[in-house]
């Protein structure tokens, strides 16, 4: 049968379609080699999740106070330790007070790199502006404590050391008991390694008994001189009981007996069972061990809440946690747990300024802990503060080297460039800062010889400037909001209506003169 063009056009057109849908479908088989993928993106990771990825297995809760017996600061005892560390009658001279160096809007220090404590021009004049009195016959104008003073905020969280190279050591160390866990505390008064009897019932409470017996903190160099730390201390007991014939004579008004009654809740103890030094130091422990500030965003990101840091502070909690190895700066390895310590000592070579402890030829060099071991892996050798509340506790480092974070984290990622390039300006005008670069190139110096040995230190990192604000802001988050305001923390300041037991209160004010 002859096939006509028209019927031959429908056919080679019908093929055509046959063959174009069977191309068509071929597309879709999987089984064709010419077939075009679609990539589906892989899903955005917040650095919300990134953050957590970072912390999974470290155990974090965000409160290191879990598990703890705390007073509170409307404990009879904490109430009778507050009035305690305001008043300057545990000042050898009458002119200093535990709040000299320690004032809750201060971050529980005195905002100050290095303290300035008796004799001062103005004894009630805390944080910048305070200077020695330039007649004093025993100073040349700088400040003669040589070491920066510690925030007192979260102070019963430590459980095995106080003090910035451990001179009081819980021997037990363990965890949650605050160092009164029965093993024994060491302290100045004893022999290293040995418990002090007379120690206190924690960390808190035997720190307590050493500023009144420093010249340079409260003891000063006038009615105290000649006595030992057995003898000042009786005299002060006397001193607040209105017994015995204490040097430096009797308190003028001296209502203490009555507050000692109430804060022990013994309405018939007499003065000499009841306000004795070893009871003073228990309620100032407890009024310190009562600053619990630990409310922080961070705390609030770890139970769970995405938006309580910000991006920013997200980002920096992944290299605060990171391996170097993972892109991070390692942080963590010694700012650990909750209370972000290994409650360890490192040498880190921060800036020794300011007078030092004695040590080196010229005398104005500080060994850090191994004044205490004698060891020399403890040479330069300091503790691990915690970053709790960090943002409001400087100036930081053993000797307050340095007065912003931003300059701290930087000298964290490479301590030689930091010293090379350390900004004196940040020094207040009365900072001895003699040899202080001879004497922290010393301290680097070791950490470059421990990282040789294999001793674990930190390492040097590389961050760009954005990676720099990042970590700062994630220090940022690690701060309570209430020690940042005057109105939460007025618990923790004594009120015109609180009763003022020998009329002696230090009532703080700044260099402007107000009220702190």
């Amino acid at each position: 049968m002859k096939t006509t063009k028209l019927e031959l056009l429908k056919k080679i057109n019908g093929t055509a379609a046959a063959v174009t849908m069977a191309l068509v479908f071929a597309g879709c088989s999987s089984d064709n080699d010419n077939e075009e993928e679609i990539i589906t993106p892989p899903p955005v990771v917040s650095e919300a999740t990134k953050a957590r990825e970072a912390i999974a297995g470290l155990g974090l809760t965000g409160d290191p106070s879990t598990g703890r017996d705390l007073p509170s600061i409307d404990d009879p005892k904490a109430q009778l330790g507050m009035k305690l560390f305001f008043t300057k009658a545990l000042g050898g001279d009458m002119n200093a007070a535990c709040v000299t160096c320690h004032h809750p809007t201060l971050g529980g220090g005195d905002d100050l790199s290095l303290p300035v404590g008796v004799d001062a021009v103005a004894d009630d004049l805390l944080g910048p502006g305070r200077f020695h009195s330039p007649s004093g016959e025993h100073f040349d104008g700088g400040p003669t404590v040589p070491r920066n003073a510690p925030t007192t905020f979260n102070l019963a969280m430590w459980d095995q050391v106080l003090f910035h190279d451990g001179r009081l050591e819980s021997l037990g160390g363990t965890p949650l008991m605050s160092g009164g866990d029965g093993e024994g505390i060491r302290t100045p008064d004893s022999a290293f390694g040995v418990a002090d009897p007379n120690a206190g019932a924690n960390l808190a409470a035997a720190q307590a008994r050493f500023p009144v017996t420093s010249p340079e903190e409260m003891k000063d160099f006038g009615n105290f001189d000649g006595t030992n730390n057995v003898e000042i201390r009786e005299n002060l007991e006397q001193r607040l009981g209105g017994y015995g014939d204490p040097l430096g004579g009797a308190l003028v008004v001296n209502n203490w007996l009555e507050e000692f009654r109430e804060g022990f809740e013994d309405p018939e103890g007499t003065a000499e069972e009841l306000v004795t030094f070893n009871n003073a130091v228990d309620a100032i422990a407890t009024y310190e061990n009562s600053q619990v500030f630990v409310d922080t965003p961070w705390k609030a990101f770890v139970e769970g809440d995405d938006n309580a840091i910000n991006p920013a502070a997200q980002v920096g909690a992944q290299l605060f946690f990171n391996s170097v190895a993972d892109g991070g700066a390692n942080c963590a390895s010694c700012h650990s747990g909750d209370f972000f310590t290994d409650e360890g000592f490192h040498v880190i070579g921060m800036p020794q300024i300011g007078r030092g402890k004695g040590n080196g030829p010229n005398g104005n060099d500080d060994f850090g802990r191994f004044r205490e071991t004698g060891e020399d892996a403890d040479m330069y050798a300091f503790r691990t503060p915690s970053l709790l509340n960090t943002s409001a506790t400087g100036p930081w480092g053993h000797a307050g080297g340095y007065t912003t974070l931003e300059a701290v984290v930087r000298h964290h990622l490479n301590p030689q460039v930091a010293l090379d390039n350390y900004d004196f300006s940040q020094l207040a005008p009365n900072i001895q800062a003699v040899d202080m670069v001879e004497n922290t190139q010393k301290a680097i110096d070791v950490l470059e010889a421990n990282r040789l040995a294999g001793i674990s230190s930190i390492e040097n990192v590389t961050l760009s400037d954005t990676q720099v604000a990042q970590l700062v802001e994630f220090l940022m988050a690690l701060t309570d909001p209430c020690v940042e305001d005057r109105a939460c923390l007025a618990k923790w300041i004594p009120d015109a209506s609180d009763t003022n037991p020998d009329s002696m209160r230090l009532n703080g004010v700044d260099e402007n003169g107000n009220y702190l």
